[in-house]
């Protein structure tokens, strides 16, 4: 039993195990933001430009409620469905605008870190006529 609980204990804690936990987390979190940007910002302006349209109230009625009988009113609710739809399309779009960011901004750290071509070293004009001299003698 004490094997397979240092098994774990080496494999939860390595790196990438704890880097996508963190990732798990952020991504959570952010998935929350853009939600709300989403349900409180952006789809009440698509509401007003196509009418004060509400998409999640759209459905389709299959059995209309019975209040005397007690029962419930069965619907596909495809307007929620177009609600999600949207909703993800946006979530997409802004974590691969923050992945382009952030990957833009690593291609120019890089480029600031790469060391820059070396230059040929300058040969003081002697040690040139010497060369020149040698490789003369040499044909």
């Amino acid at each position: 039993m004490g094997k397979l609980l240092n098994e774990f204990k080496e494999f939860a804690l390595k790196g990438n195990v704890m880097d996508m936990a963190i990732g798990v987390v952020i991504g959570a979190a952010f998935g929350k933001i853009v939600s709300s940007l989403v349900a409180d910002i952006i789809m009440p302006l698509i509401g007003l430009l196509v009418g004060g349209l509400d998409f999640t109230q759209w459905k389709w009625v299959l059995s209309p409620a019975n209040e005397a009988l007690g029962k419930a009113e069965v619907a596909i609710t495809y307007g929620n469905f177009i609600q999600v739809i949207f909703d993800f399309l946006i979530v997409a779009w802004c974590i691969f605008m923050v992945v382009k960011g952030l990957n833009k901004m690593k291609e120019l750290k890089k480029e600031e870190e790469a060391p820059a071509a070396p230059e040929e070293p300058v040969i003081p004009e002697d040690i040139q006529l010497l060369r020149e001299i040698r490789d003369s003698l040499k044909k």
